[in-house]
């Protein structure tokens, strides 16, 4: 072992205080840092969960001039060859007038394949009452939102009437009743594509293709390539930036406010070793009289700075993964205004990976922080060094 890590070692067990405030320091620092990462990853998670992994990854729509796709099924192989694409279902929809009772609404209703629309939105997992495939045996059978459901009063086996000017007036018997967590349990119903045929008078054509992927970061390339086609195609960046806009700038300021807070840590380590140079000037001294060289002297103070900087942010990281692991076990209590909840515990993930970086990061950081005491360390004159003990 070389004599400067003995060295450095032996100060930081001779000032014991400061070196637990300085290790405590950025310990907690970490710690709040670790946890709030693990917090941030599973919001956003849960954002897209609820959004990004609920919606269409890529909308295909008619031709400039077109209101319908027709001989819809050649365009839903030629998509589905694409490479990356693992779903695709042709939908017709449009706005509808939902009335049962004294209650009435406006929504979307949206004329589907159950199976294949499953395939896309996964609706199927987020049924709370009825089954999602009954609209494709059942003739004019509807599935509707929660929130909808509440707002009309309507329950699984009332039949409602839809209507809207130029369409051909249906009722429909609710089959099922869907629960996302997101702002389309309000305004979507589903029914099958050929009961949206009959309302909307449109027979052998739809308005719409969905396209599902493999990855969702590839939208904006497959939508290029169906825009070959001769169809508008966007991606779901492009029909939801707010999606985007809302992870970018919580990420972003996250990031800057627990930077910050490591950074303030950091320097108080700067501190401590600033401290340990002055108090230590006559043990400089009697280095550089012994042969020391000013690269060893610095090295000493560099090296006690990186062993803080590791120390603190091993405890840290650990405490940090004990908390959030913690908080994430703490069960959300249901809001009473939605009667089916969403998310029943807070969202924690932890990853291995982030972990790593996060314990290297802080070791990086202090050692460089460590450079200017270091520095002040090696500039003392060893015979001023000496007198002045």
């Amino acid at each position: 072992m070389r004599y400067e890590l003995l060295i450095a070692l032996r100060q930081l067990r001779a000032r014991k205080f400061q070196t637990l405030l300085s290790v405590g320091a950025i310990a907690l620092a970490v710690m709040i840092l670790t946890v709030s990462h693990s917090l941030l990853l599973g919001v956003t998670g849960e954002i897209y969960n609820i959004t990004v992994d609920k919606l269409p990854h890529v909308s295909v729509s008619p031709e400039e001039g077109e209101d319908y796709i027709y001989l819809y099924g050649t365009l839903v192989g030629r998509i589905g060859s694409i490479e990356g694409v693992t779903a695709v279902s042709p939908f017709l929809t449009g706005q509808a007038s939902f009335r049962f009772k004294d209650n009435s609404l406006n929504c979307e209703l949206r004329g589907v394949v159950p199976s294949q629309e499953n395939e896309i939105s996964s609706i199927e997992e987020d049924m709370v009452e009825g089954s999602f495939q009954e609209i494709e045996f059942s003739r004019n059978t509807v599935v509707i939102g929660s929130k909808l459901a509440e707002k009309l009063e309507v329950n699984p086996g009332d039949s409602v009437d839809v209507s809207f000017p130029n369409a051909n007036l249906l009722s429909l018997r609710v089959v099922g009743i869907f629960h996302t967590g997101s702002p389309l349990d309000e305004v979507l119903a589903y029914t099958s594509l050929g009961t949206a045929r009959e309302f909307y008078d449109a027979s052998n054509a739809v308005n719409g293709v969905s396209v599902r992927l493999r990855d969702f970061n590839r939208d904006t390339e497959v939508a290029n390539e169906i825009k070959k086609l001769g169809y508008n195609a966007k991606g779901w960046t492009e029909t939801d930036p707010a999606i985007l806009r809302f992870i970018a700038i919580e990420s972003t300021s996250n990031a800057v406010i627990y930077g910050l807070i490591v950074v303030i840590a950091s320097f108080g380590v700067v501190s401590t070793l600033n401290l340990s140079v002055i108090s230590a000037k006559g043990q400089i001294g009697m280095l550089r009289a012994m042969g020391a060289q000013v690269s060893g002297i610095q090295r000493i103070f560099i090296l006690q700075s990186g062993i803080l900087g590791l120390l603190g942010a091993l405890f840290g990281t650990f405490a940090g993964v004990l908390i959030a692991l913690a908080i994430g076990q703490y069960e959300i209590p249901a809001d009473p205004s939605d009667v089916y909840g969403s998310i029943s515990f807070i969202p924690i993930v932890v990853r291995f990976q982030d972990i790593v970086f996060i314990i290297f990061a802080v070791f990086l950081l202090n050692l460089i922080t460590g450079v200017y005491p270091a520095r002040q360390a090696a500039k003392l004159d060893p015979v001023k060094a000496i007198s002045s003990k």
